[in-house]
């Protein structure tokens, strides 16, 4: 296992051999490895069946008590629940069986390893009561350690990216953890971002520690000694395939190790998230690469030491289209209240699931609890505006219409006349009243949409004095609208006008910017291998009309009855 930040890289393992990852073999190399990085090389040179003798401590898993000392005691033993109605509707043969980890104390896998973390020190002598620990991590780790600190009496500081849910930050807070919240959008060696802010406080503060889950040994440890135990003693040895998402890797590492150690035959499957780069081989990570995703507690910028990646047999990407609607299906219909990277995995296991024979057994593990998303994930309205919704999700009365399957493109819009920056007021009013609009689109010189004018704020902005005639018209723009293509819906038209009274409908557009085009690897960043030629260009976005609600109501009205059928509008 990797070592902690305050153990030397050194493990007794040496003298067995493994082929390490691509990514793992470049780290290793003096003169390319970056000091002060928290990613490199996997420093264990553990191999299945060694006869070596591990360097750490380690500890029996033993079944609960029936009664509990404290909560830390309910840490553990996490259903395997079998997966039935998924399955049978995505045609899937072999047995597909979920380890519920929002079982767990505090709603997450991350519980098993913020408890033996804090334990581990306690043991080492690395903290003592009195102490502050310091922990940059995505919520879930940091609510497992906030619940063990809470028990044991430590203060406990929390260094969270901006994105993460507020249910998050809320049962944090209620667990006596101090939160600073960072830009999502900071490198993970930034001194903005959530990890570089932690080394800032552990420098400041005295007698603190992070005890840093990317590459704390305790981290896959907890997995190795009861995790992956459980899963031995639940299904008798028997599995074929497992399927993981990877955050910092440690359920991955410690669960795959064992596995791996008991049962040679084991496929272990890697569930990386589009926009991060942990996935091998490198090319798989093309597509929008280092770019933001909803999904919450899986993926990275950088590759964590407490990853081998090296037990993956095979890694997938997924979007957060496919795994925020699964995890909803198997909220709905499984009864799993599971969060979003759950159904990261679970989108996973069905695409490798579908794959096998009867008689085969695929292991899927769901990381953390839908309690952590009742304002995103649980949220129909949340999951409408971003665009992950549709009538097979949401139960709506504009789903069961015989328009709602038509397409923003059979409204059959007027092409809009748009305004650049520079109009004033005056004249954008000459040009509703003209062209008989009453909206326009402002856009740059460089195709960017920078918002929204109408008749309606403009009267009032004009009348009560807060802009005047001869202002640019970006002092009277609304910044924020709402975007559709030709391709969506009118059911998912119908939501966004319960809340917007229009919305753009815009076609991205690329624009070659000259200059020699480039070879490019992964056949634009899919998960198969070739290369490309890619020319230099630019995405702009081209408004292609404005829809409102009247011109929804008039295609509506438009059909004759006996088109409409029962149930009308």
């Amino acid at each position: 296992m990797s070592t902690s930040g305050d153990a030397p890289a050194i493990c007794p393992y040496a003298g067995t051999k493994r082929k390490p990852s691509a990514a793992a073999a470049a780290a290793a190399d003096g003169a390319t490895y970056r000091q002060g990085r928290t990613d490199g090389p996997v420093k264990c040179t553990w191999t299945p069946n060694t006869t070596e003798a591990s360097p750490h401590l380690h500890e029996t898993h033993q079944p609960k008590p029936k009664i509990l000392n404290t909560i830390l005691d309910h840490i553990g033993d996490t259903p395997l629940v079998r997966i039935n109605k998924i399955t049978e509707a995505e045609g899937i043969k072999c047995e597909v069986l979920a380890k519920c980890e929002f079982f767990n104390s505090g709603g997450s896998v991350k519980d098993r390893i913020g408890k033996r973390m804090i334990e581990d020190a306690e043991r080492s002598g690395r903290i003592k009561p009195g102490d502050t620990l310091i922990e940059p991590t995505s919520g879930n780790t940091g609510i497992g350690l906030a619940l063990a600190a809470a028990i044991k009496g430590y203060r406990m500081i929390i260094t969270l990216p901006e994105k993460m849910s507020r249910e998050k930050v809320d049962i944090l807070k209620a667990l006596g953890a101090e939160i600073i919240r960072t830009p999502t959008e900071a490198a993970y060696d930034s001194p903005d971002s959530h990890i570089g802010v932690a080394k800032r406080l552990q420098s400041e503060i005295p007698n603190s520690h992070i005890l840093d889950q990317y590459s704390n040994a305790s981290n896959p440890i907890a997995h190795y000694d009861h995790t992956a135990e459980e899963l031995l003693e639940q299904t008798g040895g028997q599995i074929d395939v497992l399927v993981i998402s990877a955050g910092t890797g440690g359920t991955l590492t410690g669960i795959g190790r064992k596995l791996k150690e008991r049962l040679p035959h084991l496929t272990i499957v890697g569930v990386d998230p589009v926009g991060s780069i942990l996935a091998e081989p490198d090319s798989l990570n093309d597509r929008d690469r280092l770019t933001s995703y909803k999904v919450e507690g899986i993926g990275y910028d950088f590759v964590p030491t407490v990853l081998d990646r090296a037990l993956v047999d095979e890694w997938l990407k997924t979007d957060d289209r496919e795994s925020l609607l699964m995890a909803r299906r198997l909220i709905r219909d499984e009864g799993l209240l599971c969060g979003g990277s759950c159904g990261s995995a679970m989108a996973a296991a069905v695409r490798v699931a579908k794959r096998l024979p009867a008689g085969k057994r695929v292991v899927v593990l769901l990381p953390d609890s839908s309690r952590n998303y009742m304002t995103k994930l649980v949220s129909d309205q949340w999951m409408i505006e971003a665009g992950f919704a549709d009538g097979n999700l949401i139960d709506r009365p504009q789903y069961k219409t015989w328009w709602a399957k038509k397409r923003v493109q059979d409204l059959h819009l007027q092409t809009p006349i748009t305004i650049a920056p520079g109009v004033t007021c005056k004249e954008a009013i000459g040009l509703l009243s003209a062209q008989g609009f009453d909206t326009l689109p402002v856009i740059s010189v460089d195709g960017q949409i920078l918002g929204v004018v109408t008749e309606g704020n403009l009267t009032a902005k004009l009348v009560s004095n807060r802009v005047q005639p001869d202002d640019d018209i970006t002092c009277a723009l609304y910044p924020q609208f709402r975007k559709v293509n030709m391709g969506d819906t009118l059911g998912d038209l119908a939501n966004i006008f319960d809340r917007d009274h229009y919305a753009l409908v815009v076609a991205e557009q690329l624009q070659y910017t000259g200059g020699k085009s480039m070879m490019m690897k992964g056949g634009g960043g899919g998960e198969g291998g070739g290369e490309k030629r890619v020319l230099p260009s630019a995405t702009r976005s081209v408004v292609t009309g404005v829809a409102t609600r009247i011109d929804l109501l008039n295609y509506i009205s438009s059909k004759p009855v006996e088109e409409v059928g029962y149930g009308g509008v």
